[in-house]
């Protein structure tokens, strides 16, 4: 078969039998001393650069590589320290083992990013994340996320390719790391934390996301609610729940949710606030078993100060003061502690169900109609009685709306996403046209060409669009 680049298609088989494993993959590798644990936290690093059509000629670069090559440009100067949070855990980890410390991680790189180190030829990056994706001690340690390929928000990608975006990162991540590796990935990371709240969309990414292999999602805390539609409890907050998504027509899935608390993520994570948030923690009762609580979080692993600069040091300090005060606290995986969970008794239908927020009020408001109308008819009317009601979806950045104001953007979105669809159906995978259409469809959902406002960044979407047309043989004035 031939090989793509980026690698975003043509080995579903192969991905398929990788991500279908059963049984536990992270207790083998536990040295947590569980009967004594009272609690623990989870923290991940999010990772992200955007694929821009800002190379010679317009080619597709890593935004990392313009930084590089622009240094005078806003804070274009912080391209190498960027480029350094990318690989160093591979030597604070082993720095930390060799000490005696018994460090955790999470990793949620977008396929962007992978791609673009690669193009980049910056082999000490690679390298170093080969370290932690493969390496046999590593797999104590260090946990990788799910995430879409092109770091897509959710709530406003077109649903059919909610699917598209898991699979490439999942092509991706095999290319770079093996079957092996990506076997142990069971955790999915959202962009911008942003979860779906229309009920059609939430119901298709959890049954993509099952379907893909994945067993749980990282959510945040304000964009749930218990299904009478109040905020979690106190103990939810710290334990496992089922994410319940019932769809227009009544139909239901669920799949296993850690809640990331409110807070300063990037302030959170490099002080390093969830470990001593975990001290202060004892253990709660979920469906009658007594679990460790557990603290996670997540925050952006390379921009800000914070994060630069003094996460290093925080993270050496929180390890070490672990090892030293012998506590019954810890750092712990998702994966690992989910497992660990269910060894206990508990089955993910034993935890608490929550659904995304607003759901309570929309289903309230239908009543027995189901359907698309019934839940268009039924936004409509709460919309009208409240115009801070939305089906947008929550996340960390709630400030900006990922729809408002950027029809430039979206509407481009849709018009190529059903041109694909169109065109290539089920054709398959197997085609340099198929994957350069693919790969178009996207980059065009990229949310950084909303995210950072009106003007260069929106022309990047305006020319990603028109090349995507022009692959599939489409007349963008037709």
């Amino acid at each position: 078969m031939q090989r793509f680049d980026p690698p975003i298609c043509g080995y579903e088989a192969a991905i398929h039998q990788a991500t279908h494993q059963q049984g536990n993959l992270w207790l083998e590798h536990s040295n947590i001393h569980w009967n004594q644990l009272q609690s623990g936290f989870s923290c991940a690093l999010h990772m992200h650069q955007p694929t821009v059509p800002a190379g010679p000629n317009g080619a597709f670069i890593s935004h990392l590589q313009y930084m590089a090559e622009h240094p005078g440009e806003g804070d274009n100067h912080n391209a190498e320290p960027f480029a350094q949070c990318y690989r160093r855990l591979a030597d604070l980890l082993p720095q930390l083992i060799a000490e005696g410390c018994n460090p955790r991680m999470m990793l949620d790189y977008s396929g962007n990013l992978l791609w673009g180190i690669g193009q980049m030829g910056r082999s000490d990056i690679s390298s170093a994340l080969k370290f932690l994706a493969t390496d046999a001690l590593m797999q104590r340690h260090i946990e990788w996320l799910g995430t879409f390929w092109s770091h897509a928000v959710a709530p406003s990608t077109p649903i059919p390719d909610l699917r598209l975006q898991i699979s490439a990162w999942q092509h991706q991540f095999f290319d770079l790391f093996g079957a092996d590796a990506l076997g142990r990935v069971k955790g999915f990371s959202l962009p911008e934390m942003h979860l779906p709240n229309h009920p059609d969309t939430l119901y298709a990414l959890i049954e993509a996301l099952l379907e893909s292999g994945y067993r749980w999602l990282l959510v945040q805390e304000h964009s749930v609610e218990q299904p009478d539609g109040t905020a979690l409890t106190h103990g939810q907050k710290y334990g496992p729940n089922r994410l319940v998504a019932r769809n227009s027509q009544g139909e239901e899935l669920s799949i296993t949710a850690l809640v990331k608390t409110q807070g300063s993520d990037t302030k959170l994570v490099g002080q390093m606030q969830p470990c001593y948030e975990a001290l202060s923690l004892g253990r709660q009762s979920v469906g009658g078993q007594q679990l460790p609580s557990l603290v996670a979080q997540i925050a952006d692993g390379e921009n800000g100060g914070v994060m630069m600069n003094e996460f290093p040091a925080a993270f050496e300090q929180a390890n070490r003061r672990l090892r030293d005060d012998k506590s019954n606290a810890a750092a712990i995986n998702g994966s690992e502690y989910l497992e660990w969970v269910e060894t206990s008794g508990l089955k993910p239908d034993d935890y608490p169900a929550i659904q995304a927020v607003g759901q309570a009020r929309l289903f309230e408001q239908m009543g027995e109609a189901v359907g698309p109308d019934a839940v268009s008819a039924a936004i409509t009317a709460l919309q009208a009685g409240d115009d801070h009601f939305a089906m947008e979806g929550a996340s960390w950045t709630n400030s900006i709306s990922w729809v408002e104001g950027y029809s430039n953007v979206l509407e481009p979105m849709k018009q190529l996403s059903a041109q694909f669809h169109r065109h290539f159906g089920d054709q398959g995978s197997s085609s340099l046209r198929y994957h350069q259409a693919l790969l178009h469809v996207l980059l065009l959902e990229t949310s950084c060409f909303r995210y950072w406002g009106q003007g260069t960044w929106t022309d990047y979407a305006q020319a990603i669009f028109a090349r995507g047309e022009a692959l599939m043989g489409l007349d963008a004035a037709a």
